[in-house]
């Protein structure tokens, strides 16, 4: 490889190191976060094509030069047509995937997190009834969740990212929220929504474990009833 080839390899690492880790969305441990990656590809893909076709527009320009054309048939079908044509795939592929995201009535597990200056609370079962826990969530593997989110001062927003999306937290307002974890392990989540000076360490853990295998510690007090 040439000089300049290992500079331009050298230069992508720190690209490609933004790509994965514990608060990546392109290394997904659940079918939301997998169904947000897919999106980020297409997306990646229908950007990639209109960018190839206006270099591609704009090298033949350059090679053929100045000559009469016609100009209405090009913006139309290229400049007008061809962008229209993919975004309409991917708003389409967007709105089919937020679908499926969406909370349904299906009992699926019921936790709750409530947001505050400059942390969360969290509301699980446990083994003897629901269990407040400070910083962490305890979720079993392979099993849709829905969080009932809350805040108890400003608007923050949840963010799990190998998880999912991002929800807020309103006061004096319930959203829910659907998750899956598919395997067991820790995924970091953090708030997403700039809400003051202890923003940046406002921050969580989701502890999935396996659901025939022995309950995780809950290092927690008494909770009061689940919503």
């Amino acid at each position: 490889m040439s000089r300049k080839g290992k500079a331009c390899a050298a230069a992508a690492v720190p690209l490609l190191a933004g790509c994965d880790g514990a608060l990546s969305t392109l290394a997904p441990a659940g079918p939301a976060a997998g169904q947000i990656a897919r999106l980020w590809w297409a997306m990646l893909a229908g950007s990639a094509l209109i960018t190839l076709l206006v270099l591609a527009l704009a090298g033949l320009a350059l090679w053929r030069g100045p000559r009469p054309t016609g100009e209405r048939g090009w913006t139309m079908a290229w400049g007008l047509g061809f962008p229209l044509a993919v975004l309409a795939v991917l708003v389409g592929f967007a709105l089919w995937i937020g679908e499926r995201m969406i909370a349904r009535d299906d009992n699926a597990l019921q936790v709750r997190a409530e947001a505050y200056n400059w942390g969360w609370r969290f509301t699980q079962p446990g083994p003897d009834g629901p269990v407040a826990t400070e910083g962490v969530l305890y979720v079993p593997a392979g099993r849709p969740f829905d969080i009932a989110l809350t805040s108890r001062d400003v608007i923050h927003s949840f963010w799990v990212p190998q998880l999912g999306g991002k929800m807020d937290t309103i006061p004096g307002h319930v959203n829910i929220h659907r998750l899956q974890a598919d395997r067991p392990g820790r995924y970091e989540g953090l708030c997403a929504e700039f809400c003051g000076l202890g923003h940046a360490a406002m921050r969580f853990e989701v502890v999935v474990y396996d659901p025939e295998g022995p309950l995780p510690p809950f290092a927690s007090a008494p909770a009061e009833d689940m919503p």
